[in-house]
Formats: structure tokens, C-alpha cells, sequence
């Protein structure tokens, strides 16, 4: 949405329109006073056609977190969610909406436009997620792993004649592909973030920025990708369901990094996974990113997303990276994800040494 004449009253139509219809019902002053814990009269003053108040900004992310969920509405009173408490795909939704009310706040207010509500740390900030050269028109592309025939036979609603089916259903690592997808849009409002499976990726997916989930057993790109880039670590996988394999250093079997895996009673339990990273120029397309996000089990492809999404360390690892690789255009991170009572997933922090197993770069010459 882009001001008009008189961006004052654009947004107070659009706080307004937010109120009736933003989220499917028609919701009164008092209900969204209420839940923003403000008067009426305030509601009422940023909603007037004639001369209205523009809110501050701390009402403009209110307002913004408060209509990026319908859990906001569920049940009455209505409610103000924390934002840590926002799903991934309502972080989203959150974002493209401040991003929105943002701009014309800013242009009542008479503010700068030059300053973009991105830089605000109000949401996610920049790190390794933020594509400042990404083309508006093509969308970074996730691709994941698709289950192989054999389990797709049995997975509910996986067949597309079922007039239930879920594309959702046939994909691996869902975990983590909503957790990145959420925040890269966050970071990225104005860029198009898609998903793909890896047997439904397009000819002109390949050469944006592409981010590519899971390890070489069910997700060909991965595989293909591995062997393009110069950083010098193989996927060396098993057909066992928990001897799983390993990554190992090119050339250098010695250093082989496999999950912990402890034998308890008749059961094996995985204790802690390996997680890999790596971010370089894109081998279809040198002027766009590729990025791994890898793990010998579906933890560790979770562990690695949330090394840098995780808002206790998201930050601290980005620095990690910045001092370790400085200018290095390609660079790549083997390091442990511990997993608690087999269903937690420690996010990794870069900065212990205890974590880091091995890493690489290059600088392009």
C-alpha cells in the first residue's frame, strides 16, 4: 500500500478496516480497547476519517501482532498474544502487516522515509536470513525432502486424488521448514518466500537464493549441491535406522562426525545429532546464495535452522559467523545438536567451543 496525499487518514482506514474485517468478524471498539488495553476514546481517535491521531509506534505493533492471529479472537475477552508465543506462519503474517502500517505511520508522522522499519529491533533484525539483492520478482525458494514411495503409500491424505490431501503431507523436516519459513519472511516482508518439494522444483527455482533442507538420502538437491561446492565435507549415509552415518572431511576419514546414540533396554535413543551449515554463491547462479541446513536426522536439520532463528542465540551465532568467516563469500559449520528426552532440540550456540566440530571457508578471488 503506498500513501496517498494524506497518509494520516489512509491509515486511520486501514486501522479501521483492520477493526471490521481484519480478521473474518467485526470486532467493536471496546472488544479491541480492551485487548490493547487503551480507551475507547484513543481507538476512536485513530480511526476518525476527519483530522485523526496517529498512534505511536508501539501501537502500530500492537495492532499488528493482534491481527496476524485469529487466536487473538477465539474466545472472549479478546486478546493481545505475546509475540513469542506467535507460530512461525504468524510471525510472518505479523511482519508483512507491520511493514504495511509501518510505512504510512511513518509518513503521517512526518518521519523519514528514507528510514526502513526493518532496521527497527522489533522483530528479527537482519543476520544471515536478510537478502538485500534478492530480486523482488523471484521468490527464495525452500526446497525439502519428499518421503520416497514406499512411505508415501501409507501416509494419510498423501495421495493427490484424496479430497483431503495435504501437499504438506508428502515432506519431511517440516519442523524446521516452518520455523525458516516464518522467519525468513519476517526478515524479508517485501520478497515472495515459497517452498517446494525437491521432486516438484522448478527450472527457474534454482537460480535465486535457494535453501535447501535435509541430507542426501531424500532430498536429491542436497545431494547434488554437496557435490558442486568446494567445501570439503561428504554425507556418508546408512541404511540403518539410527546408525544413520556420518559427515566426514573430504580425504580425511579421521574426521568423521557421527550422532551419539545410547542404548537403552531394547531401545537405541539419539542423544545428540550433527548439524551442518554452509552458505556460498549459488552454483546456478553466482550473483545468488545457496544455503545448507543439514543433519544426519531430522533433529539436526532442525538444529541447524534454529542456530540462527532462535531468539536467545539467532544473534550470537550471526557474530560467530561474521568473526570466524569475515568477507569469506562461501563458508561451512559441522558442530553438535543435543536433543533432550529424544524430543527437544538444544539449539546450538557457535560460540562453545565444545560445539564446533570443524569449519571451513573461502574467499573468491
Amino acid at each position: 500500500m503506498q500513501p496517498t496525499e494524506d497518509p494520516a487518514v489512509e491509515l486511520s482506514a486501514r486501522l479501521r478496516n483492520l477493526r471490521l474485517d481484519g480478521l473474518g468478524l467485526k470486532i467493536t471498539q471496546g472488544n479491541l480497547a480492551r485487548a490493547l488495553d487503551c480507551s475507547i476514546a484513543l481507538i476512536s481517535s485513530w480511526e476518525r476519517p476527519v483530522d485523526p491521531v496517529t498512534p505511536p509506534i508501539e501501537r502500530i505493533e500492537q495492532y499488528a501482532t493482534f491481527f496476524s492471529t485469529p487466536r487473538s479472537v477465539e474466545k472472549k475477552p479478546f486478546r493481545l498474544l505475546p509475540e513469542r508465543d506467535l507460530a512461525p506462519v504468524e510471525v510472518a503474517q505479523r511482519a508483512e502487516l507491520l511493514g504495511r502500517l509501518t510505512r504510512l505511520r511513518d509518513a503521517a508522522a512526518g518521519d523519514s522515509p528514507a528510514v526502513n522499519w526493518v532496521n527497527r529491533d522489533t522483530l528479527v533484525g537482519r543476520g544471515p536470513w536478510y537478502f538485500p539483492n534478492a530480486d523482488p520478482e523471484r521468490p527464495v525458494v525452500l526446497v525439502c525432502p519428499q518421503l520416497p514411495p514406499k512411505e508415501l503409500a501409507v501416509v494419510p491424505h498423501g495421495d493427490p486424488a484424496d479430497p483431503d490431501y495435504s501437499e504438506l503431507s508428502r515432506l519431511t523436516d517440516l519442523d524446521a521448514l516452518l520455523e525458516l519459513y516464518g522467519h525468513i519472511r519476517a526478515v524479508n516482508p517485501d520478497l515472495r518466500v515459497e517452498f517446494r518439494s525437491v521432486a516438484s522444483l522448478r527450472r527457474d527455482d534454482t537460480t535465486g537464493h535457494l535453501v535447501v533442507l535435509g541430507g542426501v538420502d531424500w532430498n536429491a538437491a542436497s545431494k547434488d549441491i554437496m557435490w558442486r561446492i568446494n567445501a570439503p565435507i561428504t554425507q556418508i549415509s546408512e541404511k540403518h535406522p539410527m546408525n544413520r552415518g556420518c559427515f566426514r572431511v573430504t580425504d580425511d576419514a579421521s574426521q568423521s562426525y557421527t550422532p551419539v546414540v545410547e542404548q537403552d533396554g531394547d531401545r537405541q535413543v539419539l542423544l545428540e545429532d550433527v548439524g551442518y551449515f554452509f552458505r556460498g554463491p549459488n552454483p546456478y547462479n553466482s550473483e545468488r546464495t545457496v544455503t545448507l541446513c543439514n543433519g544426519m536426522f531430522g533433529r539436526g536439520v532442525l538444529g541447524t535452522v534454529r542456530a540462527l532463528t532462535d531468539r536467545e542465540l539467532r544473534d550470537k551465532n550471526a557474530d560467530f559467523l561474521e568473526h570466524r568467516f569475515g568477507d569469506h563469500d562461501s563458508y561451512s559449520i559441522l558442530f553438535r545438536v543435543p536433543v533432550l528426552n529424544e524430543r527437544v532440540v538444544v539449539t546450538p550456540d557457535w560460540n562453545n567451543p565444545h560445539t564446533v566440530l570443524h569449519t571451513w571457508s573461502e574467499k573468491s578471488e
